[in-house]
């Protein structure tokens, strides 16, 4: 059955209209961004089977290419457009709920900034937080991106960026894109080099997180800092 044919409050846009925003489901809120279905199918309907392909679960969704998108009968290149669309809207502004933080009291302030960035990726990125004295934030930079099992950070690289920020803390992160909390020996061995180097150089390593795309592994938490 066609959306115009249901009850005038059962259609996402007259219920968001009438009822607000959070009256809706999931995969109303899908209807509403594709507007129609298929000749089989209303855009809820469209909506439902998109999701329980992913099992019901935003993120995963965001994950999928327009291509991945552009197989499910319906949806074309501009639908399909339309959906990664307000996804990327949606996760540009988790990332602004996050830029309020200035100070890092703690590995999941740390976590906070570094997931946005992070747990959506396919492949490893190494990021780093450059702090001062006070742990204020001072910059935030990308040093790396690899492959799907690793990313190598330059240590000379990382801290000629805290030596032109004039920082004296930094908080590092690497991504695991298999969903693997546990550090590697390499992990351990790269987080040693930076510590020792840090020691030299007067710029303490505060922390090494490890994000996947729900949780964190933190270093200095574990105590293997």
């Amino acid at each position: 059955m066609s959306i115009k044919f249901l009850a005038e409050d059962d259609r996402p846009r007259e219920k968001f209209f009438q009822k607000g925003k959070n009256s809706l489901s999931d995969s109303e809120l899908l209807a509403i961004i594709m507007r129609n279905g298929n000749k089989d199918e209303s855009a809820l309907e469209l909506g439902q089977k998109i999701l329980a392909s992913v099992d019901n679960n935003w993120h995963r969704l965001s994950l999928l290419s327009i291509q991945d998108l552009m197989k499910f009968k319906g949806v074309g290149k501009v639908k399909a457009i339309s959906i990664a669309t307000a996804l990327e809207i949606g996760r540009r502004r988790a990332r602004q709920e996050t830029s309020d933080i200035k100070v890092i009291s703690g590995s999941n302030d740390a976590y906070l900034i570094f997931k946005n960035q992070m747990s959506d990726l396919r492949t490893e990125e190494f990021w780093a937080i450059f702090l001062n004295q006070r742990n204020k934030i001072i910059h935030t930079a990308k040093l790396t991106e690899g492959g799907i099992s690793q990313s190598i950070v330059d240590v000379r690289v990382l801290f000629k960026t805290a030596l032109d920020h004039f920082s004296t803390g930094i908080i590092v992160a690497h991504n695991h894109p298999s969903g693997n909390l546990k550090p590697s020996r390499e992990d351990i061995d790269i987080t040693q080099k930076i510590k020792e180097a840090g020691r030299i150089l007067g710029i303490q390593l505060l922390d090494h997180l490890i994000i996947t795309q729900n949780a964190y592994f933190s270093f200095s938490d574990d105590g293997i800092l």
